[in-house]
């Protein structure tokens, strides 16, 4: 007897002119294999079928009623990201490459984040006037044109400044620098988006009105952010969760091993500054003296509150510099949780991954200790620019010297 996997359940492409979109559902491309295969230009008619910025109406005359959003998740180089626990999510403009002016683009992408986000800060009447609804897909994976529908976009988000939101970034090329732009939006907490809101919104209808969803007149009518909000549930990750799948993210890895390699505890000073990239508002951290066991540690302070009067919460942290091959145990977790006093938090940073036993006495006991695994890792430091292997190296080489 042969099993076969089974098939998720989708959206065939004959039927997409007439669907919903509905949270995470799977809508099929066609079967020619050419770009009139594309699901999006048939679910959301007239906004094309090439590109991440698809839109009904024009950037530059400001008459954009519907925009599209679209992305492969695979660019490592513009890491469009969405946290699905915090409901926000990071796109990046349509400057890519050096030569152009930031808002110089043919398609008009970062005109539209442009207008869009400084709109969503005036009244009323200019987020109902030009910020028209995002609609996010993301490529569905494997072959063929599948997408999946990822939610109802809002420019910014309840707990981002005006500058966290939108900014401009430099990045360099080929010797060149250019800027690009990185968004962040809110996925509105909205499951099902009716086709009969999306058919009147491209016919220039009043966007609250149509079936408009309860989320988005919110957010018009007031700024008001509905997050959807979706906890993991999965706690324990296998060892190629836990790694990086492709041969870049591999590099990267291999790059920190190599650089701190015959002085492995000197890679806690590293550790701590990719814990800076993770959770910006840690504090000072003191790299203290080699342990016997051969690693080292820093003991530091994570801060909350306003500024005026901030309260302090102290962590203790451990870097293992391990191969791909060698994870991290029992033995290294349990010295961390012996350092961890009542109301304190631990941090243990690895370039390889945690063993499952780990993981399970972590969550199972209750221990307040974040583990961060190589894959976290190489994620975060492609969010915040370091993309590429030599731009890794060239990191490690500022930061942290050979002596």
């Amino acid at each position: 007897m042969t099993l076969t996997a089974p098939v998720e359940p989708h959206t065939a492409f004959e039927d997409l002119a007439t669907a919903d979109l509905v949270v995470d559902a799977l809508y099929a491309g066609g079967p020619n294999g050419n770009s009139g295969d594309d699901p999006i230009a048939r679910l959301i008619k007239g906004v094309g079928n090439q590109g991440g910025f698809r839109y009904k109406g024009s950037p530059a005359k400001k008459t954009v009623r519907l925009a599209v959003l679209y992305t492969t998740g695979m660019d490592v180089d513009w890491p469009d990201h969405l946290d699905m626990e915090t409901g926000t999510f990071t796109y990046y403009g349509d400057n890519k490459k050096p030569g152009q002016d930031l808002h110089g683009t043919p398609r008009g992408g970062n005109i539209l984040l442009r207008d869009a986000f400084e709109a969503s800060h005036g009244a009323e009447t200019a987020r109902l006037a030009n910020v028209p609804p995002f609609l996010l897909f993301e490529k569905a994976g494997g072959s063929g044109r599948a997408v999946r529908f990822r939610g109802l976009l809002a420019p910014g988000g309840p707990a981002l400044t005006p500058d966290d939101e939108l900014s401009a970034i430099w990045r360099t090329t080929s010797g060149h620098r250019f800027q690009n732009y990185r968004a962040r939006f809110t996925v509105l907490d909205h499951a099902r988006v009716s086709r009969t809101w999306i058919e009147h919104l491209l016919s220039g209808g009043n966007p609250l009105e149509g079936g408009c969803p309860a989320a988005w007149s919110q957010w018009v009518k007031g700024r008001a952010y509905t997050p959807l909000l979706a906890p993991v549930t999965t706690v324990i990750r296998s060892k190629a969760d836990q790694l990086p799948e492709d041969r870049d993210g591999q590099g990267i890895l291999e790059a920190i091993r190599e650089h701190f390699r015959g002085r492995e505890s000197d890679f806690e000073s590293c550790a701590v500054a990719i814990w800076r990239l993770i959770s910006p508002r840690t504090g000072a951290c003191d790299v203290t003296r080699p342990s016997r066991d051969g690693g080292r540690d820093a003991v530091g302070q994570y801060i909350l509150g306003p500024a005026s009067n901030t309260i302090a919460i102290d962590f203790a942290l451990e870097a293992k510099c391990y191969a791909a091959t060698n994870s991290v145990g029992v033995r290294e977790v349990s010295r961390l949780i012996s350092r961890i006093r009542h109301r304190n938090f631990g941090v243990l940073v690895t370039t390889s991954y945690f063993h499952k036993q780990v993981q399970n006495e972590v969550h199972e006991d209750g221990h307040p200790i974040a583990l961060v695994c190589g894959k976290d890792i190489v994620e975060v430091l492609r969010q915040h620019g370091h993309t590429t292997v030599q731009a890794v190296q060239h990191w490690l080489e500022q930061g942290f010297p050979r002596p």
